[in-house]
């Protein structure tokens, strides 16, 4: 009976430290295998080592997407434009990089030389005089047709692909200027028929 008990004792005291052993050799090939992966994406990268750089709008024919048929004004690609949800209620979306930085500098020399004082819609009993100071920047419309660069074509065709919205949706791009202590006070974008009366360009208004 004795011999019995120091055996099963004994076999406790093995069963005790073979699971931190084991636990412990788990931790080591799990860092060893991420480690490993991450070197050889690292090796994957340009010249220096680096990752290559995300593009903002991805377009890919790679075999591992099985792509379906598609209509007359559909994709034969997969688009790939990377956002990151704000908030729900309300609706904010934020997408990084929307435009570069060489594509902002081209809008601004497109609209520069028609840039006129900004204007409002004006309801019952309101005029330039008794409203002036509520809107301070300069801006002007322009089109994507009438942007001999296409740089204002491919923003546009960016917006409709990541809004899932068709371009013939929308209007023509605002674009404006704000100095310092310029201002555009607190409002509607959409005009209550009401108050306003038939307007050429109405937004969605969302109560």
């Amino acid at each position: 009976m004795k011999a019995k008990a120091v055996k099963g004792n004994w076999s406790l005291r093995t069963n005790k430290l073979s699971f931190p052993y084991v636990f412990l050799v788990c931790i080591f090939f799990f860092l060893a295998g991420f480690f490993g992966f991450t070197l050889f994406s690292h090796s994957q990268g340009d010249g220096d080592g680096l990752r290559p750089r995300q593009r903002l709008l991805d377009s890919t024919n790679e075999a591992e997407y099985n792509l379906m048929p598609v209509g007359e004004l559909g994709d034969d690609s997969i688009t790939s434009i990377p956002f990151q949800v704000l908030s729900w209620r309300p609706r904010a979306v934020y997408f990084p990089n929307f435009a570069t930085a060489e594509q902002c500098e081209s809008i601004i020399d497109v609209a520069k030389d028609g840039l006129k004082p900004s204007t409002l819609a004006l309801r019952q009993g309101e005029t330039e005089d008794n409203t002036k100071g509520i809107r301070t920047s300069s801006g002007v419309f322009v089109s994507a047709s009438e942007d001999k660069t296409r740089t204002l074509d491919v923003i546009e065709e960016k917006i409709a692909r990541a809004t899932m919205i068709p371009r013939s949706h929308g209007e023509a791009f605002n674009i404006l200027r704000y100095e310092v202590n310029q201002r555009y006070n607190s409002h509607y974008d959409a005009f209550n028929p009401a108050e306003y009366g038939p307007q050429k360009s109405q937004r969605v208004r969302l109560n």
